[in-house]
């Protein structure tokens, strides 16, 4: 028997994670990858990207990363786990040499991801991840996230190879093809991913994309599930600023995944 006296357990803390929408024009395109059976919201399309590690943290970054005055610590462990992850994850190596444009790539096998940018003689311009939303995960769930997205341009000729471990596919595709999708019920394009994707698509091309995220705030989406018959529902704020506030599952319990 439950003890309605007992107090409510407190919520998971949330752990950071970063996530990229990797762009490219003409026309414009959104890297997408699709998650292993074995990952947190398996065989998902989503955006490269996972959880903060404490090498993001690292001081040996120092001599390895540009433009981030005016970030603190954990913005800078933020982007830098963006690189990371997207390198990992598709092999895009998202650094710059001297005259700006893409590091040389060598093949490292069992290196680090800081001692293959230290390798790659570029850097990593932190200023080139403009912030594009942040959400985190509703507090009923067992497993939270809180996740910053970030978009940005690829380099002209960076091939994304899928990873096989954690994503098992990829795909560039225009972002009214993944809205299309998800309208036509592709239930792997979840809340969060279809909302951002709606917004990429609220400009014609990457250049538009990053001038829009650097003039708009960034809200911070903490999702409420309300159960309504036949079903439940999450529901963001209207201040967040998407084109819709509320994502309705028919005859569904709370998974976590919003």
């Amino acid at each position: 028997m439950t003890d309605a006296s007992a107090p409510a357990k407190a919520p998971v803390t949330p752990r950071p994670a970063a996530t990229i929408l990797l762009l490219r024009d003409d026309p414009m395109e959104v890297l997408m990858i699709r998650r292993h059976k074995d990952q947190f919201f398996s065989s998902a399309l989503v955006f490269p990207g996972g959880l903060v590690d404490d090498s993001d943290h690292s001081d040996a970054w120092h001599d390895l990363i540009v433009d981030d005055i005016g970030l603190d610590a954990h913005q800078r462990a933020l982007r830098i786990a963006g690189f990371r992850e997207t390198f990992e994850e598709t092999g895009i190596l998202l650094a710059r040499g001297a005259e700006g444009h893409c590091a040389a790539q060598q093949s490292q096998p069992g290196a680090s991801f800081l001692d293959i940018v230290r390798a790659s003689g570029g850097r990593l311009v932190l200023d080139d991840l403009v912030p594009f939303g942040h959400w985190i995960t509703p507090e009923f769930s067992p497993k939270r996230f809180d996740t910053h997205f970030f978009i940005c341009r690829t380099a002209p000729g960076q091939d994304a190879v899928c990873d096989g471990g954690e994503a098992v596919a990829l795909e560039w595709a225009t972002p009214d093809s993944i809205l299309t999708r998800a309208a036509e019920g592709e239930t792997s394009i979840l809340f969060p991913t279809r909302l951002n994707i709606a917004r990429l698509a609220e400009s014609g091309a990457v250049d538009d994309a990053i001038a829009a995220a650097r003039m708009r705030p960034i809200f911070t989406v903490l999702p409420r599930v309300e159960k309504r018959p036949g079903g439940m529902a999450v529901v963001i704020p209207a201040e967040a600023g998407y084109c819709e506030t509320e994502n309705f599952n028919p005859s569904q319990a709370p998974s976590g995944k919003a």
